[in-house]
């Protein structure tokens, strides 16, 4: 969880006024736009963000199947929860959503039951993949190998990998993540530092499909994280909250409390970084085009010889 640190959900159940569209209580204050909003209110708040960005990031027309990578967190099954609940009109598109089992034997098997929990409550099919059956080990092996990078680094590339290759199995058209808009200025703050303008023109949603990549869309891309968790107790949906054992070593983390304090002093901060990146992507998008793609050994698209997940399990010490 972004900013404060909090040991229960009661936090965001303070009441601080009326809510500014009907004379009922406010449950929440949005304070970069100074919204007061009671539970009705802030539900159709959330949802109607989550369209546009649908809307602006895909053409559904023509699309047969739309996969959602759920975790069991709250981010990935509010998307996947308003996703279902906007397309259950398309009988000509079907929704599933995808899991990955990395191996972390104390935090991934609770996260999978509270996903098959929210999949029969909203009458999703789950598919799962484990992270052992593609690459052979699972994050608990390779993480005390880990050397010069964070375990994060390695399950970043591998889970990419083993989301994209069962997207593309199960016939995907596109693969919905549950980047919320903390986690996409993040990653704009961190390639800007690390002055890595290629990658920065490679930031998701995806708009160009290319041979073996199922491009992917961010529904909560507007959604800052405090409102998605918020939006995910309102609904009394199933998720989880637990934090992977590993997360804290994540370069990540500095990034989250660069902005953290940021908006906390200046509300609103965050969608300024996105907008300013939106401003500029196409012009990064022209600078550095999609490299020519070809099949690594693994079988996923690579632009050099082999893919980044197969050179870094080669880098783990002791690989065998």
């Amino acid at each position: 969880m972004s900013g404060e640190t909090f040991n229960s959900r009661q936090w965001l159940w303070w009441n601080v006024a009326t809510c500014i569209k009907c004379d009922r209580e406010a449950i929440t204050f949005i304070r970069y736009n100074g919204s007061h909003l009671c539970d009705r209110h802030f539900l159709e708040f959330v949802e109607k963000r989550v369209h546009k960005e649908v809307r602006r990031q895909v053409d559904l027309n023509g699309k047969h199947r739309l996969a959602v990578a759920l975790s069991g967190g709250k981010d990935s099954s509010v998307a996947l929860t308003i996703l279902r609940e906007s397309l259950r009109g398309r009988r000509d598109l079907e929704l599933l959503a995808i899991l990955v089992d990395e191996g972390i034997v104390s935090y991934r098997p609770k996260t999978i039951e509270t996903a098959e929990a929210l999949c029969n409550l909203l009458d999703v099919e789950l598919h799962v993949v484990r992270q052992k059956d593609v690459v052979g080990k699972t994050m608990d092996e390779i993480a005390p190998r880990c050397e010069d990078k964070t375990p994060c680094s390695y399950c970043g590339v591998i889970r990419r990998k083993c989301m994209n290759k069962l997207a593309r199995e199960l016939g995907a058209d596109v693969l919905a993540t549950g980047l919320n808009l903390d986690d996409t200025a993040q990653s704009i703050l961190m390639n800007f530092t690390k002055g890595d303008v290629e990658k920065m023109a490679r930031l998701g949603p995806h708009t160009r499909i290319q041979a073996g990549l199922v491009p992917r869309i961010q529904p909560l891309r507007s959604i800052p994280e405090k409102e998605s968790y918020l939006y995910a107790i309102v609904r009394d949906l199933p998720f989880s909250d637990a934090e992977c054992p590993y997360a804290e070593a994540a370069m990540r983390n500095e990034y989250r409390q660069i902005i953290d304090q940021l908006e906390s002093n200046h509300p609103g901060t965050r969608h300024s970084i996105v907008a300013s990146y939106d401003a500029i992507q196409p012009l990064l998008a022209e600078a550095h085009p999609p490299a020519e793609l070809h099949e690594c050994e693994c079988g996923e698209p690579t632009k050099n010889p082999r893919c980044k997940s197969c050179e870094m399990l080669e880098e783990v010490k002791g690989w065998k």
